[in-house]
C-alpha cells in the first residue's frame, strides 16, 4: 500500500444559481452553473491507528475534526462499499475560505474520496465516485469534476460545459460564515413575504441562462458579467447586511460584476484581466468591508492526485 496520497481540489463560484420552489422533501430544484477557480485545499491521507482528521491553514480552527467532516464521511463511505479499513489520517491543508459559499467542505469530501481510492487501490469507477459524492452533498460531485458544469436536481446532476477562455475573479472573504440551510430558509421567507409564495407550485422551474452559457463558451467576460445571477443573494444580504457595502466597494472599483458566491458570505467580483483584479483587490482591502481578499481565475481542474 502507498504510504500516503495527496489530492488537490479547487474552490467554486456559482456564476448562476437559480433556485426553484421548496419541495416536500425540504430541498429545492436548482439550475446551478459552477465554475471551478484556482483556490485549493490539499488533502493528504495515510494509514493510521484510527480515523482522524487534522487541519492547517487560514480558518483551520473553524473546521470540524470529527466524523461530521465531509472528508471523514467520504473515507467511511468508500471503506464501507469496498470492505476497506477506514483507519486513516486525513490532513487538510486549507486555503479555501470556510463556510464562505465556495464549497470548501465539499472540496475536502471530494479530495478525500479520490485520495482514499488511490491509497486503498479500490479502483472505483468515475460513476461510483460521483455517486458517493452525491450522497455526501449537492456540491461534492462538482468538486471532483471541476472545470465548468451545469448542476440540476439539488445541483448534483452534472453536465460539463465548454469554457472558451480564462475568467479573472476577486473574492472578498467576510468575517464568520453563513449557514447554507439558513440562507435557503431566508430565501423562502423572503419569497413568502413578497406575496409570490415559496413552494414548487409558486416558483418557476429553474433554467440555465442561454446568454450565460454562451458567454462561458465564447470566453466573453463582459457578456458573462451581464448574465450572472444568484437567487440566494438577497437572502444572504438579508442575513448579513454588511455584504451590501462589500458589493458596492467592488463595483465602485470597476468590477464588471459583483455577486454573493453561492450561499455566501464570500462575495465574488468578475474583472477583465489581472491588472483590473489587482486594482479591485486593493480597493476592497482599503474599504474595510471584508476580512481578506483573494485573486484568482477559472476554470480550474477538479480533484487531482498530486503525490502518491
Amino acid at each position: 500500500m502507498t504510504a500516503s496520497v495527496t489530492v488537490r481540489v479547487p474552490a467554486k463560484v456559482n456564476v448562476q444559481l437559480a433556485v426553484g420552489g421548496l419541495r416536500p422533501d425540504g430541498f429545492h430544484d436548482l439550475a446551478n452553473v459552477f465554475l471551478a477557480v484556482g483556490l485549493y485545499d490539499e488533502i493528504t491521507v495515510a494509514p493510521a491507528d484510527e480515523l482522524r482528521v487534522t487541519c492547517t491553514g487560514p480558518d483551520a480552527g473553524q473546521v470540524p475534526l470529527d466524523r461530521t467532516n465531509l472528508a471523514a464521511r467520504a473515507a467511511l463511505a468508500l471503506a464501507e462499499r469496498h470492505g476497506r479499513d477506514s483507519r486513516v489520517h486525513l490532513h487538510i491543508d486549507k486555503d479555501i475560505p470556510v463556510a464562505g459559499g465556495m464549497a470548501g467542505g465539499s472540496a475536502d469530501g471530494a479530495g478525500a474520496l479520490l485520495a482514499c481510492d488511490a491509497l486503498w487501490g479500490t479502483g472505483a469507477s468515475r460513476e461510483e465516485l460521483l455517486e458517493i459524492c452525491a450522497e455526501l452533498g449537492s456540491d461534492v460531485p462538482f468538486s471532483l469534476v471541476g472545470g465548468a458544469a451545469l448542476g440540476r436536481g439539488r445541483g448534483e446532476l452534472l453536465t460539463p460545459l465548454e469554457v472558451g477562455g480564462t475568467f479573472h475573479w476577486v473574492f472578498a472573504v467576510a468575517d464568520g460564515g453563513l449557514s447554507t440551510p439558513a440562507v435557503y430558509a431566508e430565501c423562502d421567507r423572503l419569497r413568502e413575504a413578497s406575496g409570490t409564495g415559496a413552494g414548487i407550485a409558486d416558483v418557476p422551474d429553474p433554467e440555465a441562462s442561454a446568454a450565460l452559457l454562451d458567454a462561458l463558451r465564447t470566453g466573453d467576460a463582459a457578456a458573462l458579467a451581464a448574465a450572472v445571477s444568484n437567487d440566494l443573494q438577497a437572502a444572504a444580504v438579508s442575513l448579513r447586511p454588511s455584504l451590501a457595502a462589500t458589493l458596492a466597494a467592488g463595483t465602485e472599483a470597476g468590477a464588471l460584476a459583483a455577486m454573493v458566491s453561492g450561499s455566501g458570505p464570500t462575495t465574488a467580483f468578475l474583472v477583465t484581466d489581472e491588472t483590473e483584479a489587482t486594482k479591485v483587490a486593493d480597493a476592497l482591502r482599503a474599504s474595510g468591508t471584508c476580512r481578506a481578499v483573494r485573486v484568482t481565475s477559472g476554470p480550474a481542474a477538479g480533484a487531482t492526485v498530486l503525490r502518491g
